[in-house]
């Protein structure tokens, strides 16, 4: 079938970001670069972050927005979101080509690439990358995107053909992420549960890896000839510093202590109680709310309970979601109004749902026969309305909104029962399924990301709903950006109407920096973007 190309170069840009739905990236607060400010060269840059990073393999899982901070330094990616317009940007693939069902992908690549080992990125190092993703499956968090995969076809050194047995749109702006960034052979010939400690990845990236202590820092080396960052980037060389320490700092208020103190360039994880810290210190934050999913609860389809649609309707109702953000966050967060956060591409508005009324959450528990018992708590059939609620302690206002959600439910009969743990414990206890609902959130920039967490080909909540899958595969199949629009605002509304998720509010990552340190971004996804343009005021 004949190819339509839908980036040819810098100049076809506004296609595709048609292609991938206009919606603002959101803002970012930095100290910025004027034309009186031109970089320096050199200087070491310690970055704190709350968490060990647990696997450096790109397409694996670690702990979240900590890992992803390190692995986008080591690894690039055939295209670029650009943060600012959401549009697909030339990276590792100079254009690419879609043929008309959105089954065929072409990417035409640099032929200037090369990999930390000196080997050159060629279109089999493509191909070698995602069938050797497709081959671990579960174990891989890039698994999502390759939904229908057939094969990649090596066309020529420089031309890699992606073909998929069913429609993909999402694709190209899947290749944008971190989980599908390309790695070298080295890094394939090692066995893919062997890669977690980094030692074994090779990418194309601005940085290398030069130490990796775990559960204290990670430490990477400039790579002198680095030349091939995205042109929004606005510096097509190496990176101007000579290395980068990401150091492991739990605690929120140490880390904020040492950014006051010297003892840290940037900071993650800014909470917002330190906010004001921060700011009165006179040290830039740099913000950006997070798309994709929002903070919210997810139910397990499969436990008794809460597959009555009234029972997740009562409990919607009596969220308060404006007291929660308001007691355990600040104003940098929004309120949450859809599945989907505000600035993802294809969001639709769907607060009507999610407005609080505790008398209505308890006329819903009545009339679904769940009765007062002598305690508060409510019964039926002799079976008390107790929930089994799992999350994870990486974002340290969780445990504050969820003991006041606690409370909410509690004041119309709803025992809760919360269970906090890291990543590891948190996927292990999600597997086991003895669980009734979920907190978290889900971060990309593109609204595909419902299919990744409610399909029932990849969802862990058992959810059986034939109307809404037909609508998440429908979208995927939807090459054209304004009717794949309206598919995802039907699919939304779909989750909204049967409460298979209720959010509560949206993800706002926060960064402190010093105030000699410059041009720390982030990505469109609302992750640390590569540090190819930081730089450091000379000592």
């Amino acid at each position: 079938m004949r190819t339509r190309t839908i980036l040819g170069a810098a100049a076809a840009l506004t296609t595709v970001l048609v292609l991938t739905s206009c919606a603002g990236g959101g803002t970012q607060t930095a100290s910025t670069t004027t034309d009186a400010d031109t970089p320096v060269d050199g200087g070491d840059l310690v970055f704190a972050v709350a968490n060990d990073p647990i696997s450096l393999n790109p397409s694996g899982f670690g702990s979240g927005n900590d890992t992803w901070y390190v692995t986008r330094q080591l690894v690039d990616s055939l295209l670029h979101q650009d943060p600012e317009t959401n549009g697909l940007e030339p990276w590792l693939a100079e254009s690419y080509e879609v043929n008309d069902d959105a089954t065929v992908f072409t990417f035409d690549l640099r032929d200037d690439v090369t990999f930390s080992d000196g080997t050159p990125l060629t279109a089999e190092s493509v191909k070698a990358t995602f069938d050797d993703i497709v081959a671990a499956g579960a174990l891989s968090n890039a698994i999502g995107s390759f939904v229908g995969y057939e094969q990649t076809v090596v066309v020529d050194d420089d031309t890699a053909e992606v073909h998929f047995k069913s429609p993909n749109a999402a694709f190209p702006q899947a290749t944008s992420t971190v989980g599908l960034g390309i790695v070298g052979d080295a890094t394939l010939a090692v066995p893919y549960a062997d890669r977690a400690d980094g030692a074994a990845v090779v990418g194309t990236g601005p940085f290398t890896l030069d130490t990796y202590t775990k559960d204290v820092s990670t430490v990477l080396a400039q790579r002198e000839d680095y030349a091939w960052a995205p042109a929004s980037r606005g510096n097509d060389g190496a990176a101007h510093l000579d290395s980068v320490t990401f150091q492991v700092v739990p605690e929120a208020s140490v880390r904020t202590g040492g950014l006051e103190s010297d003892q840290f360039d940037v900071i993650g994880g800014v909470q917002p109680n330190d906010v004001p810290v921060v700011e009165a210190a006179g040290l830039p934050l740099i913000s950006r709310a997070n798309p994709g999913i929002s903070f919210g609860l997810t139910f397990n389809e499969s436990r008794p309970i809460v597959s009555d649609p009234a029972v997740r309707e009562a409990i919607a109702s009596a969220v308060n979601a404006q007291e929660v953000r308001d007691t355990s966050l600040n104003d940098l967060f929004n309120v949450g109004t859809s599945v989907l956060a505000k600035n993802t591409p294809s969001y639709a508005d769907q607060s009507t749902y999610f407005a609080f009324d505790a008398e209505k959450a308890a006329e819903l528990l009545d009339d679904a026969g769940w009765e007062e018992g002598s305690d508060g708590i409510r019964e039926k059939d002799g079976e008390r309305l107790s929930l089994q609620l799992i999350w994870v302690t990486n974002f340290g206002p969780n445990q504050t909104s969820l003991e006041l959600i606690q409370q909410q439910l509690k004041q119309v009969g709803i025992e809760v029962e919360l269970s906090g743990s890291v990543v590891p414990d948190f996927l292990a206890k999600q597997d086991a399924g003895e669980w009734d609902i979920t907190w978290g959130n889900l971060s990309r920039a593109d609204g595909d990301v419902l299919r990744t967490q409610f399909s029932t080909a990849t969802t862990k909540t058992r959810i059986d709903d034939p109307e809404l899958e037909a609508l998440l595969q429908a979208q995927l199949a939807e090459p054209d950006p304004a009717k794949r629009d309206a598919i995802l605002a039907d699919a939304q509304e779909r989750i909204a109407s049967q409460y298979y998720q209720i959010p509560v509010h949206e993800l706002t990552s926060i960064l402190g920096t010093r105030a000699d340190v410059h041009d720390v971004v982030f990505g469109a996804d609302s992750r640390l973007d590569s540090l190819v343009t930081a730089w450091k005021d000379a000592e």
